[in-house]
């Protein structure tokens, strides 16, 4: 955006009888990911033979990816993926709530042990709140979000609570077929991942969840043209070339 923007600039800044040259600008060398003191952009203006500087500020809302697909389809790999190469900021809804259960004192801990371990989708007000509370603590503008919004409810709440705040560019679906998402997850488990819904009994509920509850959503999203699909069944490697070329089409 902000390359765009250099670009434009010089053509419409006047300055004296002409017109600003491309190389008689300067641009803080800041990515449009930074913080909230990095969105200041220094331009320098000949005015009179000398260089007075403009300061260019952005109020653009943050930017948010909604990353959805199936237990196992591999969507935390892949973000992490994408963190490394387009330096987004991932927030996973699922690893906020597992932080939060296992916050000390926290009053939402036991609610949401429950939920999770029975593949229920938690309260979309205790979703909401939390992913929220990360985006103003992480001082960044853009985002991954991963596993949300799940269903109609959390799409609802989001709507309700989120919506006006954020530039939404499009939801990264990763398509993945059952046995080998099913496959990964028990793989997972075995291997220790510490999470209490890796295994048989409670991914049968998580797909079954997600098969009435998310698919609609993903469809809904994919009718207003706001989906991105990647086969996620391939390895890691090649779904991500896929998620690359996904990425820079869309300007990142």
């Amino acid at each position: 955006m902000w390359r765009a923007f250099a670009r434009l600039l010089p053509r419409a800044l006047e300055c004296g009888p002409g017109v600003v040259q491309q190389q008689q600008l300067t641009l803080t060398q800041h990515l449009p990911h930074s913080n909230a003191s990095d969105f200041c952009r220094t331009y320098y203006r000949n005015t009179h033979n000398l260089l007075e500087p403009i300061i260019m500020t952005s109020s653009a809302k943050p930017k948010v990816v909604f990353v959805l697909g199936g237990p196992g389809a591999g969507k935390g790999t892949q973000c992490s993926k994408i963190v490394d190469r387009f330096l987004f900021t991932h927030l996973s809804a699922g690893d906020l709530l597992r932080e939060e259960r296992s916050r000390e004192g926290s009053e939402f801990g036991t609610l949401i042990e429950d939920y999770i371990r029975n593949g229920k989708i938690v309260p979309v007000e205790v979703t909401c709140s939390l992913l929220e509370n990360a985006m103003k603590n992480s001082g960044k503008s853009l985002f991954l979000i991963d596993g949300f919004p799940r269903n109609q409810d959390n799409l609802d709440g989001w709507n309700r609570q989120m919506s006006e705040k954020v530039d939404m560019q499009f939801v990264l679906f990763f398509d993945c077929d059952e046995e080998v998402c099913v496959k990964r997850c028990l793989t997972r488990g075995q291997g220790g991942s510490g999470r209490s819904d890796d295994n048989l009994e409670s991914l049968k509920k998580r797909i079954q969840t997600y098969n009435n509850d998310s698919l609609p959503i993903i469809k809904y999203f994919d009718g207003a043209g706001q989906v991105k699909k990647i086969d996620a069944s391939p390895d890691a490697d090649q779904v991500f070339r896929e998620v690359e070329r996904t990425f820079l089409s869309s300007g990142f």
